[in-house]
């Protein structure tokens, strides 16, 4: 009967689909209009988002923001903070000016024993501050990434997200697309394993597009297999490139709602 049982475990454990990684950059707010909101808290991480399971994160090899052509490093302004259980890290940035502030990270190597390749995710997101709103569209000359083809910043939940993937600057054809939820407080159930992790390809010009059921932050994951190999334990394994991008979809505001905003009486409630 033990061994039954343990028979069962293991089909059950190889029948579940595998859980997606993703590499995590999500602000405080993905829009800035006021004062109050200019102080961006920024968390960093690498995690299976839906189901709320974080991984060890090292210290990146990069972090910074781009902004009106110019990068500015900000790796020194990571602390390390536990999220979803896990080692990884905060940051805080103050927007002084209207603008668009594309955050980015790139982590160190981690090699991933189930797969038994290194996994590298590139990951962004982008901020619209004080109503400026040029050169979202524009690439950030990353290994790899996704190039919004939607304005990546006040978006409703129902909007359809559309992307480009780009590997070393040029489009990724037929290329995975891995989407998932932040699924903050457990408030989205999954029927099974397989609803984690909604799952697609890019067109032969790298161009995908993705219906966002509901308002939270969503993160989307273009996968690709490095051209060059890494070292572990002596034997060369294949990398593994992602690029993720996390944007944020909100719910309308009601009538009742933004009337109580301009008076102020919103934030009293």
């Amino acid at each position: 009967m033990r061994f039954c049982l343990l028979i069962f475990s293991l089909v059950l454990a190889f029948a579940s689909p595998a859980l997606a990684h993703f590499g995590m950059i999500i602000p405080s707010s993905s829009t800035v209009m006021d004062k109050a909101e200019a102080d961006l808290a920024l968390q960093i991480s690498f995690s299976h988002p839906f189901a709320r399971q974080g991984m060890d994160m090292a210290v990146p090899e990069k972090f910074g923001v781009y902004q009106d052509g110019k990068y500015t490093d900000l790796l020194s302004t990571l602390r390390e903070e536990k999220i979803m259980g896990s080692a990884a890290f905060r940051a805080n940035y103050k927007i002084a000016r209207p603008g668009v502030y594309s955050f980015a990270v790139e982590p160190k190597p981690y090699f991933e024993p189930a797969e038994d390749c290194f996994i590298i995710h590139y990951a962004k997101t982008v901020v619209g501050a004080f109503g400026a709103e040029d050169g979202w569209e524009k690439p950030l000359g990353l290994k790899i990434e996704i190039v919004p083809k939607l304005r990546p910043f006040a978006n409703y939940a129902g909007n359809v997200f559309v992307g480009q993937a780009l590997l070393d600057g040029k489009p990724l054809a037929n290329a995975v697309v891995e989407v998932e939820a932040l699924n903050r407080g457990n408030a989205h159930g999954a029927p099974n394993g397989y609803f984690e992790t909604q799952t697609l390809y890019c067109d032969e010009n790298g161009i995908f597009a993705f219906g966002i059921p509901w308002a939270g932050w969503w993160g989307f994951a273009v996968l690709a297999e490095g051209s060059e190999t890494m070292k572990h334990e002596g034997a060369e394994k294949a990398v593994e490139l992602g690029a993720t991008l996390w944007l944020e979809f909100v719910e309308p505001m009601s009538a009742k709602k933004q009337a109580a905003k301009q008076d102020g009486s919103l934030w009293k409630e």
